[in-house]
């Protein structure tokens, strides 16, 4: 009498299947890349736009100071609203520890003149020797061409 073997074990496949956790990494990847770049901790204000603006990329590192004026004459360091008589005080101690003391202004290309330089000036007694004013590059339109065949 013969005896039957059971070879159940033989056909288990011990491979881990990673298709489909490489798929969904893959979508985490391209959802973090799309929304990354919304994320900027910045208050929303229309630059001034000119010919040739310097390039200032030091103004987008995390610890750069930033200062924004809105066109209703808001001014905002970094996130938070603050009033005129703090800012100086608080730029103040933000650039305490820093080797680089410049301090980068916003400013909506709508706001009052005065409360911008008001806002300089309150930098500016601090100590601060240097400011960046960050602009835009003006977006030059093309004529319209003419309706003939040409």
């Amino acid at each position: 009498m013969a005896q039957n073997k059971r070879d159940e074990g033989s056909k288990v496949n011990a491979n881990i299947n990673v298709t489909p956790m490489v798929d969904v990494m893959l979508v985490l990847l391209i959802i973090f890349m799309v929304i990354t770049p919304m994320l900027q901790n910045k208050v929303n204000v229309e630059l001034a736009q000119t010919d040739n603006p310097t390039a200032m990329p030091d103004a987008d590192h995390e610890d750069a100071v930033v200062v924004a004026v809105t066109r209703d004459g808001k001014v905002f360091l970094g996130q938070d609203q603050i009033s005129l008589a703090d800012l100086g005080p608080k730029v103040s101690d933000m650039l305490q520890n820093k080797t680089n003391k410049m301090v980068y202004f916003r400013a909506d290309a709508r706001a009052h003149y005065g409360t911008l330089m008001d806002a300089i000036d309150a930098v500016r007694t601090t100590g601060v020797e240097e400011v960046g004013l960050l602009t835009e590059q003006r977006q030059v339109a093309e004529p319209p061409r003419a309706a003939g065949g040409e």
